[in-house]
């Protein structure tokens, strides 16, 4: 198994510094590749086949190139709950705008220059040099690896705006004619405030940005919430309140009503409703009792239970979801790849850019605090911060959102993929259907001579009393339909199941014993008329379900005589899921293609595809066999010139499933009572924390709003400087517009990803 490393990386300004941590991540020994992400600031490090990765000479590795790391825990990242450094933006911003409002309102004043240049010079560089010193560090950083940075941007136009301000004021001392420079008559016209105000609003900028960041990833910080700190275990003294680090598997614990659950475990003792909404989407609590299997993060209901933990750790489901959420968020989608090599060469051109507009403002005969100016205005707009982070945002919105909502997407990959599919091909058992025998219809049968047989009610506990114990699959739901309507089980004796046929027994009708069997068509016939043909209505009875993919049992009882009579027809199926049509329907709504892959019985896949509204059902299918239906599929979207047109996705329990899974280009593996979960986590690339066809739809609608928002925000920023950059060249905007301008494009992006976590799916539904 290849070793992988997730590290923090504190420090970094720009998507600039991303393609920067990331080449020297890469050079180190034993890396095989290296993805660096902006918005989650984290690295996520693959070693090299037979390969054996150094944490310590990977955090060794960043410090060099000038970033602070650090390795993050296997369950789960700290979040950094740091606040942005606000003392700093309102420092610059008070001195900016003790600088600036005098210029912007001088009718107040009466008075251009109301401050002194000694004390625009002093207020300045406090603002320059110590507030803004983080723009030094990062540009010398970068000028040493011989890698543009937007600090260079920041501190070139700051500092040349800072120096152009104290070189009219030296000049002005030396008595130059104050005619010469067009302020006869009054102090030097000086550029101070706009080195601060451009400073203050970068600090601004970066604050904001980083309150956003954190909203981004709110989703992981509920689910970390979700451990609690203490937990009560039953031991030979009773019951101890221990930490939570030192529970291990196989430990009794106590959970009392209103409490967290803090591991993987199962109930042995006591009932109660548990609330897994932040873990499964779920709005209702579940019921559970003796056998049931709960979830570390859960919340106890109204009873206090007792359970024997079963995971513990990286181990348990919580420590999944979470690692998950965060390699989705930390990986890159591949548009975000192109990205980085455009942000790599960016500030290099503007640079350029810079200087082109410095000198042909020169050769136009333009004054040099003119020329000067319009190229400080381009060095400050020009900020590669938006670029960096218009994709990876969207993507911790959207998977956060999604998280929030019991589907997990595994990696951006799968996001991307998610958005393009035309064709969704669904497994029956299990994800269409709830996977267990259900009684769908008692029909009591008339007698011999054509009058109505017993009652519904007394049929029904007859077999119930005959499944008394039984742990056939069948005679589980016989129980529970009896349950369900109340209806007492027959009292019965000398039980007994017959191998192939079903099973026997003698129950008391009335305070009389007599013999009675609920069993297959075969033994039906066996038992009736062995000599004569089976009667035209069994026969159209027994056709009728058959047709339906049912599995039909028959309920006799012996007579006086010896002879057996047919009282009533159960016929069993597995009933589909709540939501499931609607789930279809909002797939059709989108324009895409459902397809039934079963291994089932053509019957029973066919009489579900009609019911469910299926474009096309293919029944009979072996496991193995299922992929090359995903790859015929995948086919008939292929263009004449062999392009594929849209992806196929394949939906289905995770665990036989597995080929058609892997074959698929997205594969959405459904969570099932039965455990599937686990695996379905580790072979699909999204995953449906609930059972819930409804989430398939919704899964697809989270991908395309992604995929939507990624693609605005490439849009806005792209535009802020496509747009900007010119402006600024030609005069349209002064430094500090333009600081505004910068800062405004990183916090727009933010706040367009940022919509998504208001994302539900009930809403997507009724968007259409």
């Amino acid at each position: 198994m290849t070793q992988h490393i997730l590290l923090s990386i504190r420090g970094m300004t720009c998507a600039a510094c991303v393609g920067r941590v990331e080449r020297a991540l890469s050079k180190a020994p034993g890396v095989a590749q290296a993805s660096v992400n902006y918005a989650t600031e984290t690295a996520s490090v693959d070693a090299a086949p037979d390969a054996q990765l150094n944490a310590e000479q990977l955090v060794a590795v960043v410090s060099k190139a000038g970033y602070q790391a650090h390795v993050q825990a296997p369950d789960g990242p700290a979040m950094d709950e740091a606040a942005p450094t606000w003392w700093s933006v309102w420092g610059a911003a008070t001195v900016a705008l003790s600088l600036s409002l005098p210029l912007m309102l001088p009718m107040l004043w009466g008075q251009h220059d109301f401050w002194p240049p000694l004390w625009q010079f002093v207020l300045a560089s406090v603002v320059q040099f110590m507030l803004g010193a983080r723009f030094y560090k990062g540009a010398w950083a970068a000028l040493m690896d011989r890698s543009g940075h937007m600090d260079q941007l920041v501190a070139l136009g700051t500092t040349a705006a800072w120096g152009l301000s104290c070189w009219l004021w030296w000049q002005s001392a030396q008595g130059d004619a104050m005619a010469a420079i067009g302020h006869a008559g009054h102090g030097p016209q000086l550029y101070f405030e706009s080195s601060a105000m451009v400073i203050s609003l970068v600090l601004l900028g970066k604050a904001l940005e980083a309150r956003a960041k954190r909203q981004t990833t709110q989703a992981i910080r509920a689910l970390q919430a979700l451990r609690p700190d203490v937990v009560h275990r039953i031991g030979p003294q009773g019951e101890v309140d221990v930490p939570l680090a030192q529970v291990l598997v196989g430990d009794v614990l106590r959970i009392r009503p209103g409490e967290r659950i803090p591991a993987d475990a199962r109930v042995t003792e006591g009932l109660s409703h548990v609330d897994e909404a932040l873990l499964t989407g779920e709005p209702l609590p579940v019921f559970k009792t003796h056998g049931a299997r709960v979830t570390g993060g859960s919340i106890n209901g109204e009873g206090a239970l007792t359970v024997q933990v079963v995971a513990v750790g990286a181990q348990t489901m919580l420590a999944h979801i979470i690692q998950s959420v965060v390699d989705a968020q930390a990986g890159k989608a591949p548009i975000q790849r192109l990205v980085d090599q455009v942000s790599a060469v960016f500030v290099p051109s503007v640079l350029v850019i810079a200087l082109l507009t410095g000198l042909i403002c020169g050769w136009l005969g333009l004054p040099l605090d003119v020329s000067l100016m319009r190229a400080v205005a381009v060095l400050v707009i020009a900020c590669p911060c938006a670029l960096g982070l218009a994709t990876p945002a969207a993507i911790m919105a959207g998977t956060g959102a999604a998280a929030r909502q019991g589907i997990l997407i595994k990696d951006p990959q799968a996001l991307e993929s998610a958005q393009a599919v035309r064709i969704v091909a669904f497994d029956k058992t299990g994800t269409l259907t709830k996977g267990e025998p259900t009684l769908l219809a008692l029909e009591v049968m008339p007698d011999a001579a054509g009058k109505p047989g017993m009652e519904r009610p007394k049929a029904l506990a007859a077999a119930a009393g005959l499944q008394s114990g039984s742990e056939h699959p069948l005679a589980k739901a016989v129980l529970r339909a009896a349950e369900g309507e109340q209806t007492k089980a027959l009292p019965s004796r000398q039980s007994q199941a017959v191998a192939g046929r079903g099973a026997s027994a003698e129950l008391e009708v009335s305070g009389a014993w007599s013999a009675w069997r609920l069993g297959s068509t075969v033994w039906a016939k066996e038992s009736v008329a062995p000599a004569l043909a089976w009667p035209a209505l069994l026969q159209e009875r027994q056709a009728h379900w058959s047709a339906q993919g049912a599995s039909v049992s028959w309920l006799m009882k012996q007579a006086e005589g010896g002879e057996w009579q047919v009282l009533a027809l159960l016929a069993f199926g597995d009933q589909v899921k709540p939501g499931a049509a609607q789930a279809v329907a909002q797939l059709k709504a989108q324009g895409i293609r459902t397809v039934l892959i079963s291994g089932d019985n053509a019957g029973a896949a066919q009489a579900i595809g009609k019911a469910l509204g299926l474009d096309e059902v293919v029944a009979e299918v072996l496991p193995g066999d299922k992929a090359q239906h995903i790859r015929r599929l995948q086919a008939s979207l292929k263009d004449a010139h062999g392009k594929q047109q849209g992806q196929v996705a394949m939906v289905g329990d995770g665990l036989n499933d597995a080929p058609a899974l892997a074959s698929a280009d997205v594969a959405m593996a459904m969570a099932n009572p039965s455990g599937g979960t686990d695996v379905a986590m580790h072979t699909a690339g999204i995953t449906l924390m609930r059972g819930d066809p409804l989430l398939v739809p919704a899964a697809l609608d989270i991908a395309r709003q992604t995929a939507a928002r990624i693609r605005q925000n490439l849009f806005w920023a792209f535009a802020y400087n496509v747009v900007g950059i010119p402006l600024a060249a030609m005069g349209g905007l002064n430094p500090m517009l333009a600081g505004a301008a910068m800062a405004m494009s990183s916090v727009s992006v933010l706040l367009n990803a940022l919509r998504l976590t208001r994302w539900r799916p009930d809403q997507a539904a009724r968007a259409r």
